[in-house]
């Protein structure tokens, strides 16, 4: 399984960039993604931006990874995804 994570671009030299995310800064390639202007947002695995994101992806990315550290400690995750629970609901 591969993770992504959500930064967000501080500065850029149009290949390179320095972005910050779930409280760590890190320099990533573009070569993938392209130029990405300061203050937008990338999806980072391995210290390389592999798809530019749109801020109303934000929520739901970082919920799931909240998730995962929950999961992992054994822990409720249901309130990070209460609105597909209560779609599955709906539909039963």
């Amino acid at each position: 399984m591969c993770l992504g994570i959500p930064m967000q671009v501080l500065e850029s030299d149009g290949l390179v960039a320095r972005c910050a995310g779930r409280g760590g800064e890190r320099r990533v390639t573009l070569l993938l993604v392209g130029e990405v202007p300061v203050g937008g947002w990338v999806l980072v695995h391995k210290d390389d931006a592999v798809r530019t994101l749109e801020e109303e992806e934000l929520g739901p990315l970082n919920d799931a990874l909240d998730a995962l550290v929950l999961a992992m400690r054994g822990e409720n995750t249901d309130h990070l995804f209460a609105d597909i629970l209560a779609a599955r609901e709906a539909e039963a």
